[in-house]
């Protein structure tokens, strides 16, 4: 037994894995952190651009869908739908066990349609109907024209990770939209599950930044407070609105609560501690997923503790002083929406090329 089994046994904390390549599937590498206790999974556009871009694991078959007649980016999700596939099976003796509550790996949109209501959800049936797997969740980016795309995979019975998600007024639309893609699907809702993942460490790094410019002793005593005090309320949050009649209703249909899922949860300053995202953000009906580097870090020396929820008036009072110290954290989770939606739509873009390339070197007999 690991800390990661201690962290779901004693506390309902979910441990994810936040990264996935081809040699984990094939060696038996993700096998082994499942064994360690990892109870899902979740990938995104810069994981495979740096998995599929820094390996030759792919090119074989890239190269049969090259000869298949494939175009780059059939090429591009005919290689990921792969992964996912090799990540499911492995992942799925967790889900059964968990009777569906674990064991889910989560695979994006294209980053072009975070913007594009319409095309996501298009998009999400593809997936969903190719892939066909019980734990599979669709990521879609919680951006205001994907809250249409969430409520309407969710009342077709997909299983939804919402990604990209840095305020609490978003994040209070998003389990909305989720709630109503419930109430407008039909019969048991049991098959249906739901994750939003509100990112972490990515707020501390824009937030502390501004307090260092502005300098005073208030700005700087609130350094490296925001993303925790932020996740701390996004908990509280989805616990009061889980609860009640309305959600009484759904769940006496079988729904489950769409469970908070801390991401970016690495640490990037270094004078922080490098479990600082997990052990200050630890509860029941949760999910923290994290790179293999973090995961070590915290089965090695991590506190399981239950910490999310000890006290939630401090976690007000952090985000009242950013704004008495000037900080709009408003305007940083709209600039850090956006700035996450440009940096997976270059991974991607950048990993096309470079599978252009190879299939270019492959035509040439290079």
């Amino acid at each position: 037994m690991t800390r990661l089994h201690d962290l779901f046994d004693e506390q309902g904390q979910s441990p994810w894995l936040d990264n996935l390549r081809r040699d984990w599937i094939t060696s038996g590498e993700l096998d082994r952190w499942v064994e360690r206790g990892v109870r899902g999974l979740t990938s995104n556009p810069t994981i495979f651009q740096k998995a599929i871009g820094g390996s030759d694991d792919y090119d074989a078959e890239l190269g049969e869908l090259v000869a298949a007649g494939l175009d780059t980016e059939a090429c591009y999700w005919g290689l990921v739908k792969t992964d996912i596939r090799g990540a499911l099976a492995a992942l799925m003796p967790v889900h059964t066990a968990s009777s569906g509550e674990d064991g889910y790996v989560s695979v994006e949109v294209a980053p072009s349609l975070a913007h594009d209501g319409p095309g996501t959800i298009a998009a999400a049936r593809e997936l969903d109907g190719d892939i066909a797997a019980p734990n599979l969740y669709i990521k879609i980016p919680g951006t205001a024209e994907g809250l249409d795309a969430i409520r309407q995979a969710t009342a077709e019975g997909i299983s939804v990770n919402v990604t990209l998600l840095f305020s609490l007024e978003r994040y209070d639309q998003v389990i909305d939209a989720y709630l109503e893609g419930l109430e407008a699907a039909d019969g048991d809702l049991s098959h249906i599950s739901s994750v939003a993942s509100f990112f972490i460490s990515r707020v501390d790094a824009a937030v502390d930044a501004q307090l260092d410019e502005i300098g005073t002793p208030e700005a700087r005593a609130l350094r490296g407070k925001t993303a925790v005090a932020n996740g701390q309320l996004a908990y509280a949050l989805a616990m009061d609105r889980f609860s009640g009649p309305r959600w009484e209703a759904l769940a006496a249909r079988g729904a489950r609560i769409q469970r908070p899922l801390w991401a970016s949860t690495s640490t990037k300053d270094p004078s922080f501690p490098d479990t600082k995202y997990v052990d200050e953000l630890i509860g029941p009906d949760s999910v923290n997923t994290l790179p293999d580097q973090t995961l070590a870090a915290f089965e090695d020396h991590g506190t399981v503790a239950r910490t999310v929820d000890v006290d939630v008036a401090a976690a007000r009072a952090v985000l009242d002083g950013l704004a008495q110290v000037g900080v709009d954290l408003g305007a940083v989770a709209a600039k850090l929406e956006a700035d996450g939606v440009a940096s997976f739509a270059a991974s991607f873009d950048d990993l096309l090329a470079t599978l252009q390339g190879r299939i270019d070197a492959m035509s040439s007999g290079s």
